[in-house]
């Protein structure tokens, strides 16, 4: 069955839309289901201003769609590493949608950043896929979500993950040591770090946005103060300052 959300059949008016490219003003047509389109005017690469990468966090059809993701549900050979992860981080969510949905929303975000800041694609997706994975586990065992929880927790089940689709040593190595700190920057970080962390911070500011807004003042002032990469900071103008 093909999803209903990939389906232009179940499509609504606003499937299609337009957007002004933050550096020239043209519109740009985005489909709903658009990353990212390239301006035809001034040649900016724009993300997706509306795309929500986690529809199953809302989609009426996403029990139906993830039913068949139990342990035993084959995984074709020539699925990527990162295809894999996601496909795994989806089984152990089960319907968990609203984490499922974030995850893949960061993961959507930290591509996007990473076509620019040219950081290891497989481990920036890997580590996207995977950074919330000890939240289940954190509240199970401490009844809390809390960042420090999720750093204790989140390596183990990721490891296992990880190597469950054998991943080399040193790439779970580096998976787990952003996972095991993924909140919290270190005074020296790398690359692949920064993008993950620049792109879940895009994802929360946007939940705080729906939630709480926040004028375009204090948005710009965290905007400058709080992002790790340039590519990260302006995709984040381009998303909160149109």
């Amino acid at each position: 069955m093909q999803c209903p959300g990939q389906d232009s059949r179940y499509w609504e008016g606003n499937a299609i839309f337009e957007a002004k490219c933050p550096k020239c003003q043209n519109p740009i047509e985005f489909f709903k289901d658009d990353a990212s389109r390239t301006c035809k005017k001034c040649g900016f690469r724009m993300a997706n201003p509306k795309i929500d990468f986690g529809c199953a966090s809302y989609c009426p059809h996403a029990e139906q769609c993830l039913a068949g993701l139990g342990p035993d549900a084959p995984v074709p050979a020539k699925q990527s590493l990162k295809d894999r992860v996601a496909l795994e981080m989806k089984r152990y969510f089960g319907t968990d949608f609203k984490r499922i949905g974030h995850a893949a929303k960061v993961a959507g975000y930290a591509e996007e950043i990473n076509r620019s800041e040219q950081g290891d694609p497989a481990v920036v997706l890997t580590v996207a896929y995977l950074h919330d994975i000890g939240i289940k586990e954190a509240e199970r065992k401490f009844n809390s979500s809390s960042p420090k929880y999720q750093h204790q927790e989140g390596p183990p089940v990721a490891r296992e993950i990880l190597t469950k689709l054998n991943a080399e040593d040193d790439f779970i190595d580096e998976v787990c040591d952003i996972i095991g700190h993924h909140h919290s920057p270190r005074p020296e970080e790398t690359l692949n770090f920064k993008v993950l962390y620049d792109a879940d911070l895009i994802v929360n500011m946007e939940d705080h946005q729906k939630e709480s807004p926040s004028s375009p003042e204090h948005l710009a002032k965290m905007i400058k103060k709080s992002f790790l990469t340039v590519s990260g900071a302006e995709l984040a103008k381009g998303i909160f300052l149109k």
